[in-house]
């Protein structure tokens, strides 16, 4: 009896799960010290979720070496349902470093008092009156801050490498769930409520089209192993073609939600705009990589029969995501509170559609070979974007400590009291825009609307085109206005005034106060990070000529 049973008892490779663990472990043991530590103490919470998060990336070294995996069937160990190969270890150094620089960006916010305003619209007078009311009460609760932040974190770096269907629902849940609590965590502000509200009903209805969607894929083939699921789908009984391709249909519902694409997009600008701005770098870079890891793994590794189905559709979204994103950005007014943040938002679901671009070309590959090259795209653009768009937030994150409306407005000769942040901020809007000296950005793209090219997707890559145009506008519009004089400052001698630049509103110069050290060392290094990426871009473009999956 215990030789059978010994035979059903799979076995678990630690190492392998390790980085997920040592997140999820840390979230428990903040929860529970933060019972026993005394107000004055709960700082150290957040130093103890940075160390956690530190540590769980650390754990990410001894996996480079080879393909690990665990949880597999005793009756065919090919079959897993965890694998940590070279796809998956890349997904979790950004969700883990990215959660990381969240973790520091977010020390002064927890502590301090909130710096948004609770008038979403409003400005002049009455928005500065809304944003020092909310600022007197949206102090976050540490504990339940960095629990939440570390079970996100442990979830997102489980789900890509989740290798059954199952495994890919909890983990993307585990993701999203402590998410929803972190966007409406600020207590007495309307819109971090409502920002929260919208964030749970749509990613609720997103996750059960695409629960049906997986039940209707696990009918038609019996499986819930992405490996098991593509072999069956290569031969699947004509009468259950039509729930699979509903299946498959449904199933990618979900993550098209949570990669913010078209027309899954519209809780994004309200949920960054009511979320505290650590919450929103946390969503644009970490929420989109648990989105787009999880397309990918449905996609080339469970749905590849189905790639005339879901190819299409993908390039679809691609190009839709992309130009509506960049035209909402383009649209933002200077003078609107919190148009900052929303700028941010819009350009988000405009680079989502630019990393869906490879995906879709996956559709179209004429191999299995040529399809992991594609999805190498996505990955070397994802970890560019990570890095910029994590600084350009911790930039806003130091000028709304000053102005809590957070007008591209209050940006105005923002260099002239702080160089070295608008100088940042200048080369993170640069490499999001493709432009010298952002080189990083200028390559991760050509990798992009190469991949277009070579699955023969003329036609999206002229959309990429355009819409990469359009977003210089706005890119280098906020860039230069960083460089301006100071609303209400001289103008030089003998410099004639110009009746055709709008006029900003009169706003009082960016008072220089004390940075946090955690938010100028968030600054920081997503900057050397980006000058060093844009003078060895083949540190992440390498994964664009070489094969994931």
């Amino acid at each position: 009896m215990t030789a059978l049973a010994g035979g059903y008892v799979q076995s678990v490779d630690w190492l392998a799960i390790a980085p997920p663990t040592v997140a999820a472990v840390a979230a428990l043991a903040v929860l529970v010290a933060d019972l026993f530590l005394a107000e004055r103490n709960k700082p150290l919470l957040g130093w103890f979720a940075t160390a956690g998060l530190a540590l769980a990336a650390l754990l990410l070294l001894p996996l480079r070496a080879g393909d690990r995996s665990t949880f597999c069937l005793t009756t065919d160990p090919d079959v897993c349902s965890y694998r940590a190969d070279e796809f998956a270890v890349v997904i979790q150094f950004l969700v883990l470093g990215g959660a990381l620089l969240t973790a520091l960006l977010s020390m002064s916010t927890v502590h301090n008092r909130g710096s948004k305003d609770a008038g979403d619209g409003d400005t002049g007078a009455a928005g500065d009156a809304d944003a020092g009311a909310a600022a007197e009460g949206g102090k976050l609760p540490a504990g339940e801050f960095w629990f939440l932040l570390l079970s996100s974190a442990a979830g997102a770096a489980l789900l890509p490498a989740s290798r059954d269907l199952a495994t890919l629902v909890v983990a993307l849940e585990v993701a999203s769930l402590p998410a929803f609590a972190l966007v409406g965590l600020r207590r007495g502000d309307r819109l971090s409520s409502e920002a929260a509200l919208k964030f749970f009903l749509s990613s609720v209805t997103a996750t059960a089209v695409m629960l049906m969607g997986v039940s209707f894929v696990y009918a038609a083939t019996g499986s819930l192993h992405l490996s098991r699921i593509a072999a069956a789908l290569g031969h699947v009984d004509p009468r259950l073609d039509t729930l699979a391709q509903a299946g498959v249909v449904l199933t990618l519902v979900g993550f098209a939600f949570k990669t913010a694409a078209v027309p899954f997009h519209f809780w994004v600008p309200d949920t960054y705009v009511g979320a505290p701005i650590p919450v929103a770098a946390y969503l644009s870079v970490i929420g989109k990589a648990v989105g787009f890891s999880g397309l990918i793994l449905v996609t080339v590794l469970a749905f590849p029969a189905y790639a005339d189905v879901w190819g299409p559709a993908v390039a679809v979204l691609a190009a839709l995501t992309m130009t509506a994103g960049n035209v909402a950005a383009l649209r933002q007014r200077p003078e609107r509170a919190h148009s900052a943040v929303r700028l941010l938002a819009w350009s988000s679901v405009g680079q989502a559609g630019y990393l869906l671009v490879p995906i879709a070309a996956a559709g179209y590959a004429d191999s299995s070979g040529d399809a992991a090259h594609a999805i190498g795209s996505t990955v070397a653009y994802a970890l560019m974007y990570a890095d910029v768009n994590l600084g350009a937030f911790a930039v806003v994150a130091l000028v709304s400590r000053t102005h809590p409306t957070g007008r591209l407005s209050d940006y105005r000769g923002l260099y002239a009291s702080r160089p070295l942040a608008a100088l940042a901020l200048g080369f993170f809007l640069l490499c999001l825009a493709g432009l010298p000296p952002g080189v990083i950005g200028l390559f991760a793209k050509v990798t992009v609307f190469s991949a277009a090219v070579d699955a023969g997707l003329g036609w999206l890559a002229v959309v990429m085109a355009v819409n990469v145009v359009i977003a210089l506008y706005y890119y280098l519009q906020w860039t230069a206005v960083l460089f301006r004089a100071p609303a209400g400052a001289p103008a030089p001698a003998g410099a004639p005034a110009s009746a055709a630049e709008p006029t900003a509103p009169a706003t009082p110069a960016l008072a220089t106060r004390a940075v946090p050290a955690s938010l100028t060392a968030v600054i920081g290094l997503a900057a050397v990070l980006g000058v060093a990426l844009s003078g060895a871009p083949q540190l992440v473009l390498r994964f664009a000529s070489g094969a994931l999956l």
